[in-house]
């Protein structure tokens, strides 16, 4: 796939779009165990990147994923809830060795196996609460097709730079249909640059100042590298509850929130004067885009935004939301996911929520909400 020419229109899914974009962001391995609706995903990078192993399975998938990473790999795979279900063992795992890798994790209706056809927005609570601890992985997750190249790219660049896993978190919507796209339209994507130790004595979770530490691949030529998944000091070395262990996990939790500045992605279309604003993200986003116009076309104000990082929560949203007298969040799930997430199980009077089940949220639901 080519982008950047004078014009170029093809039909394309979003899941050429994500593969062809973590690729040229340095991505260089794909494990993956077939699961739909991530199939696709799947089927691109076994052509795309440069090495593909077909795990027997999710939770070997994350464990290969886990060495190729300490090898000095960049790798990726693409799951739904099923199989994401398998993993989570294994990313808390990755989380505390500190190892980047990407998880595309394609929504489907649940719960359990659900229907692997129809779609939702219902992983969202899950992803929240997936590590023991309470610590936060990064969560991305893109609107539309050229938003999704970008950020698909930024989960790659974002999974290096901190050391960590990174989910890429999407829909089967978007993954699977197929639309006319100009593929002029799509930015360029420079492959991610990793940070080389300093010194001669290398300690494997020095945080340094800025509380990443840098990374070598084991068996390197040069140094020894010491991963470790259990409580670990800065040599990587195990320890019960050492002063400095217990700084090493608590910098873990302030890792993600920390750097969050630099990986805070959003869409925010002000109009003067509204009093309310809508938000949305993900494959709901088109509807509230649409929503939006036509409300503004019948002459009353409005404001949008678009969520692209989902987790940890960046503070600009609560600053956003608190200009307005009426919140309406719209997600395609009955439980109000990423409203509870923003403000608590008991929402304020001002928080209204639009939610689906089985079906896709159609514009004409978010504009009847805003106008009561």
């Amino acid at each position: 796939m080519q982008a950047k020419n004078d014009s170029q229109t093809v039909i394309i899914d979003g899941s050429r779009l994500v593969t062809e974009a973590m690729a040229r962001a340095g991505a260089d391995a794909f494990i993956g165990y077939p699961i739909t609706p991530a199939n696709l995903l799947y089927q691109y990078a076994g052509r795309r990147l440069p090495l593909m192993l077909p795990a027997p399975d999710e939770i070997t998938t994350l464990q290969w994923m886990s060495g190729l990473a300490a090898a000095g790999r960049i790798p990726v795979t693409a799951t739904s809830f099923p199989g994401f279900a398998l993993m989570i063992e294994s990313v808390n795992m990755a989380f505390m060795m500190e190892l980047p890798m990407v998880i595309v994790l394609v929504q489907r209706l649940g719960p359990a196996t659900g229907t692997a056809t129809c779609g939702a927005q219902g992983d969202l609570a899950l992803l929240r609460g997936m590590i023991s601890g309470g610590h936060q992985v990064p969560v991305l997750c893109g609107d539309g097709f050229k938003d999704t190249w970008n950020l698909a790219a930024e989960a790659v660049h974002t999974a290096v730079r901190l050391r960590t896993p990174v989910v890429f978190l999407t829909s089967k919507e978007e993954m699977m249909t197929r639309k006319s796209f100009d593929l002029s339209l799509l930015d360029d994507i420079f492959p991610v640059e990793r940070r080389s130790p300093g010194g001669a004595h290398y300690k494997t979770y020095d945080p340094g100042e800025d509380g990443i530490p840098a990374f070598l691949p084991v068996a390197n030529a040069s140094r020894q590298v010491r991963l470790n998944a259990s409580t670990h000091d800065m040599e990587g070395i195990l320890r019960h509850s050492t002063d400095e262990a217990m700084a090493n996990t608590r910098r873990l939790e302030d890792k993600a929130g920390n750097h969050l500045d630099s990986y805070t992605r959003y869409q925010y279309d002000s109009q003067e004067d509204a009093a309310t604003l809508v938000v949305s993200y993900g494959i709901t986003a088109a509807a509230a885009r649409e929503a939006v116009s036509g409300i503004r076309e019948s002459g009353k104000k409005v404001s949008l935004l678009v969520a692209g990082t989902l987790l940890p929560l960046p503070g600009i949203y609560y600053r956003i939301t608190g200009k307005y007298d009426r919140v309406v969040i719209a997600e395609e799930n009955i439980n109000a996911q990423f409203a509870r997430l923003m403000f608590g199980e008991e929402l304020p009077g001002r928080v209204r929520t639009v939610g689906a089940i089985g079906k896709m949220i159609a514009p004409g639901d978010i504009t009847k909400e805003v106008l009561l």
